[in-house]
């Protein structure tokens, strides 16, 4: 369960700080559901861009928004359809668009789900106290956004190798970035880091993505129901919510999966990794370039007993069609040869690395499955093609300049080439094997109980039906927060 006790002394400061910087705290409700923001946050949002550093900015912490960098208001879910000529496969698969939250990254809400409920709570004092936000890179990025937007001070942590874009907008919003060694399978190296600023600073509060149950709340309230929502939009007669995949990072996104089992008990959901750091698949370890997923741990947030499978993606098929759907060569190849519309190509930039991961992964799942034209699969895009404009740039100085044949060749290798090998249905056996892993991270390692790693699986419905219920507890700590501030009745 997500500690909800009030620290009264703390949290009146902090309603002083919401107060002088003008602060009013969004609902889950209102994430989930926007008609339900007050006209006047709405009239703020028409002269504020998408990424400014404005307070009122936590109000577009939401699948719905407008596609528009400045002034935007909401509308449906945003999403790509991959087409049957793209994919090779006849299901449906939608692909919901990270890219227009701010920050461009849809971990800006996961970071909020693990902050608001220390803040409305008085347990996180921004008087005081710094948010550490580790990560293997958009989480933090989220973190350090909604710290200043709630005018906390803030710590991201990633590894060293992670994309230049990261670093260099991280310098401008964040208090102090961290770099740790590796890359993204190393996770660990984010931990120790972490611990020792848990053991020898009085001042940081950590925000821990893969243990913070904020994460997986935020995910099961607001993306669970923005994919119920687009299935209804886009499904028409006779279609089926046939699954999910999701590239593990936190596990944050596989939460999702647990609002929608609940509302079409059919549908599969599946876990995705780098075939490189096959943890999961087969307790394997490595380094991979599928930036913003971590390895080599399974999450503490993770409900493993509700996942049905894992798939593990080549990184050198994310990496390559990456350059694919955005070099002018690759997209003209894409429209000539494949027959796609010109426009949708224009807008298969708004798949990241691990988004394109993502996309493989449904492939995978359709073609084991066997699933038809009435069959949808949905994903996310975790982030867009923006952030990774260095490693297309790595790509060219690696393999020369993209010609006609190299983007055939990545398109047959890369993408229409994808086999149902390196993946598994888990069983009842298995599922528990990839919950046992947890033990050795979080208990052993970071000292949590190995009662509550058996409440995790043994009292299910208890344990992950009690956070999910916490959302309506949240949401009434937040309405009482900004009564007591004033600030959205002055507006």
């Amino acid at each position: 369960m997500i500690d909800l006790t009030v620290n009264r002394e703390s949290l009146a400061r902090t309603i002083q700080r919401a107060k002088e910087n003008k602060i009013v705290i969004p609902k889950l409700a209102q994430m989930r559901d926007p008609s339900l923001i007050p006209d006047k946050i709405k009239e703020g949002l028409k002269s504020i861009g998408m990424w400014d550093v404005n307070p009122l900015n936590l109000f577009r912490i939401s699948w719905r928004n407008e596609p528009k960098m400045q002034g935007g208001l909401y509308g449906g879910v945003n999403y790509l359809e991959i087409p049957s000529a793209l994919s090779g496969v006849k299901a449906r698969i939608f692909v919901m668009a990270g890219k227009w939250f701010p920050t461009g990254c849809h971990k800006v809400g996961a970071s909020f789900g693990c902050l608001a409920p220390r803040l409305v709570t008085g347990q996180f004092d921004p008087t005081y106290h710094k948010a550490v936000w580790p990560s293997t890179g958009n989480y933090c990025r989220g973190g350090a956004y909604n710290s200043k937007l709630l005018s906390c001070q803030s710590i991201a942590i990633l590894p060293a190798e992670m994309s230049r874009e990261r670093f260099e907008w991280l310098s401008t919003i964040a208090g102090e970035v961290i770099a740790t060694p590796g890359c993204e399978s190393n996770v660990k190296e984010i931990f120790d880091k972490t611990w020792e600023l848990r053991t020898t600073r009085e001042d940081v509060m950590i925000f821990n993505q893969f243990e913070e149950m904020g994460n997986h709340l935020w995910h099961y309230t607001v993306t669970g129901k923005a994919i119920e929502d687009l299935f209804l939009e886009v499904g028409g007669e006779g279609s089926r919510l046939a699954g999910m995949a999701f590239t593990s990072g936190s596990a944050g996104t596989m939460a999702s999966g647990d609002y929608i089992k609940e509302q079409f008990p059919g549908a599969k959901l599946a876990v995705a990794e780098a075939l490189q750091c096959p943890t999961i698949l087969n307790n394997g370890f490595g380094g991979h370039r599928i930036e913003g997923i971590g390895d080599k741990h399974v999450p503490w947030v993770h409900n493993v007993k509700n996942t049905d499978m894992v798939i593990a993606i080549d990184d050198e098929d994310s990496q390559n069609l990456l350059r694919l759907f955005n070099d002018p060569i690759g997209k003209e190849y894409l429209v000539n040869e494949l027959g796609l519309e010109a426009g949708f190509v224009e807008r298969l930039s708004l798949l990241g690395i691990s988004g394109i991961a993502n996309v493989l992964s449904c492939i995978k799942m359709a073609k084991y499955y066997e699933l038809t034209e009435k069959d949808c699969l949905f994903t996310v895009g975790t982030d867009s093609a923006e952030m990774y404009g260095s490693r297309i740039e790595e790509l060219n100085e690696q393999q020369g300049a993209y010609k006609p044949l190299k983007a055939a060749a990545d398109y047959y290798e890369h993408m229409h080439g994808i086999r149902t090998d390196n993946m598994e249905e888990l069983s009842y056996e298995g599922r528990k094997r990839v919950h046992n892993l947890k033990y050795y991270t979080w208990v052993e390692q970071q000292g949590r109980e190995v009662e509550e790693l058996n409440a995790q699986w043994y009292d299910y419905d208890n344990y992950w039906g009690g956070i999910h219920k916490q959302a309506a507890d949240v949401d009434a700590l937040i309405d009482e927060f900004n009564e007591q501030t004033g600030v959205l009745k002055n507006l």
